[in-house]
C-alpha cells in the first residue's frame, strides 16, 4: 500500500462540478489500496479576485494583510473537497498549512519553508482519513500567517511528500504532462515521457508554469518521485527524476518564456570597487531577485550596467536604488517593460557547439532584436520585446526539431498555484 500526495491546482477545482471530479479521482486512488493526501489551491480565479478587491481599497496593500486575505481561498477549497469526499461515503479531514505543520521564515508574500511537523496529518491517515491540505501557506514561529508566492501549492505538495516519506507526488494540471513548450502557443508541442530535475528546474525558473522552481528544488534535494499528469483524463504523465536518457538527435528539450520581466539600467556610475556589491546587496536585502546582469563600456571612469528583475518587483527596485543614491551617485536610472525572456533548455547543449548561434539566427529572422543574453551549461536565454513572442517560440520549436504530428489537448486555464 503506497502513500500518494496528489496536488490539484485552481482550474482543477474551479467549480463544484470539477471539485466532484477531483473527489472521485481521489477516492479511486484510495480504492486501489493506497493511502492518500491531497493538496489543493484556491478555486479558479479566487486569488486574482481577492487581489483585485484589495487593490480597490488600497493600491499598495500591506503584505501581511494580503497573506491573511489570500490564504482564505485555499481554506474554502479544502473544506469543500472534504465535504465532497464525505458525500462519496469516505472519511476525510482538511487542514490549513499551519495545522499540517508547515513552519516558514518571517517573510510575507514569498516565504520559504523552514520545517514541517506532519504528526497531525499522519495521525489522520492512520485513522483511515483522506487528508486534504491547503497549499501555498504556512506560519512563522511567532504565529504569523505566510504564503509561498505563485506556484506555492506545488511546493506544499512536494514538501509534504518529503516530510511523510510518500512514495509518489503527483501534480495534476490541465495538460497530460510536461511539454517541450507551452501548448497554447505550439499546438503540436512534444510531450516528454521523462525530464531530469536539472532540466525541469531550468525550465521552471525560466517561466514554464507547469511546476514551481522551489517545488523542483525540493524534489531534487529530497529525491521525491514526482509525476505531472492531467486531472481531466487518466493518461500517463511526465516523470521528473535524477537522470534521463537523452533521445537521439534531440539537443534542446524545451522552450520556456517569462513575461514577468523588467529591465533597469543605471547610467554613469563611478567605476570603482564595491559598486556592484552595494547595488545588488541593497536589492537582496529588500528580497528582490535579480536575474541577468550586463555591464556596458567604461567612459571617463563612469560605467553603465543593466539588469532584469520581475516586473512585479520593478517599482520596489527603483525605490531601493533611489534610496542609495546619496551613497552611490549616478547620472540616471531608466526602466523598460513590455519585455519577455525566451529560453531554450537541454542537457545535450553542453556537448553541441552552435546551439546558441542557431537561436540568435532564428530570432533575427523573425525581425526581433535581442536586448540581453544569459547562458549556462544547459540553457540560453534572450530578453526580447514581447510583441512577437508567439512567432519566436514557434520558430525555435521547429528549428530544434521538437514539432510532432499530434495535437495537444488542454483542459482549461493553466494552474499557477
Amino acid at each position: 500500500m503506497a502513500l500518494y500526495v496528489m496536488k490539484f491546482g485552481g482550474s482543477s477545482v474551479g467549480d463544484t462540478e470539477r471539485m466532484q471530479r477531483v473527489a472521485r479521482r481521489v477516492v479511486e486512488k484510495q480504492d486501489e489500496g493506497h493511502r492518500v493526501m491531497v493538496v489543493v489551491s484556491a478555486m479558479g480565479d479566487t486569488t486574482d479576485d481577492l487581489i483585485d478587491q484589495a487593490k480597490l481599497l488600497n493600491n499598495d496593500p500591506p503584505l501581511r494583510e494580503m497573506d491573511m486575505l489570500m490564504t482564505t481561498g485555499e481554506q474554502i477549497s479544502i473544506a469543500l473537497l472534504s465535504i465532497a469526499i464525505h458525500q462519496l461515503g469516505r472519511k476525510a479531514m482538511s487542514f490549513t498549512g499551519w495545522q499540517a505543520g508547515f513552519r516558514t521564515e518571517p517573510v510575507h508574500g514569498k516565504a520559504r519553508i523552514t520545517d514541517i511537523d506532519p504528526k497531525r496529518v499522519l495521525r489522520a491517515l492512520e485513522e483511515g482519513n483522506i487528508v486534504i491540505v491547503a497549499g501555498f501557506q504556512g506560519m512563522t514561529e511567532d504565529g504569523e500567517i505566510t504564503t509561498f508566492g505563485r506556484g506555492g501549492s506545488d511546493t506544499t505538495a512536494v514538501a509534504l511528500a518529503a516530510a511523510t516519506s510518500a512514495d509518489y507526488c503527483e501534480i495534476y494540471t490541465d495538460v497530460d504532462g510536461i511539454y517541450s513548450t507551452d501548448p497554447r502557443i505550439v499546438k503540436n508541442a512534444r510531450k516528454l515521457e521523462a525530464i531530469s530535475y536539472d532540466e525541469m528546474l531550468e525550465l521552471a525558473n525560466l517561466g514554464a508554469a507547469v511546476l514551481h522552481p522551489r517545488a523542483v528544488e525540493y524534489a531534487k534535494h529530497h529525491q521525491v518521485r514526482l509525476v505531472v499528469r492531467s486531472s481531466f483524463n487518466h493518461n500517463e504523465g511526465t516523470v521528473v527524476k535524477e537522470e534521463v536518457k537523452m533521445e537521439q538527435g534531440v539537443v534542446v528539450s524545451g522552450i520556456a518564456y517569462d513575461k514577468n520581466v523588467a529591465r533597469i539600467s543605471i547610467v554613469g556610475v563611478s567605476h570603482v570597487p564595491g559598486v556592484l556589491a552595494k547595488v545588488f546587496g541593497s536589492l537582496a536585502e529588500a528580497k528582490i531577485d535579480v536575474d541577468i546582469i550586463v555591464q556596458s563600456g567604461i567612459t571617463d571612469g563612469k560605467a553603465d550596467f543593466s539588469f532584469t528583475v520581475a516586473l512585479s518587483d520593478r517599482e520596489r527596485a527603483l525605490q531601493v536604488l533611489e534610496g542609495i543614491r546619496g551613497e552611490l551617485p549616478y547620472e540616471e536610472i531608466t526602466s523598460e517593460d513590455n519585455l519577455v525572456k525566451v529560453s531554450i533548455v537541454g542537457a545535450g547543449m553542453v556537448s553541441h557547439p552552435g546551439v546558441a548561434a542557431q537561436m540568435f539566427d532564428v530570432i533575427s529572422k523573425e525581425g526581433v532584436n535581442i536586448k540581453m543574453v544569459s547562458t549556462s551549461e544547459i540553457k540560453v536565454s534572450c530578453v526580447i520585446e514581447a510583441g512577437k513572442l508567439n512567432e519566436v517560440v514557434k520558430a525555435l520549436h521547429t528549428a530544434y526539431g521538437l514539432d510532432t504530428e499530434s495535437q495537444v489537448f488542454v483542459g482549461g486555464p493553466q494552474d499557477r498555484r
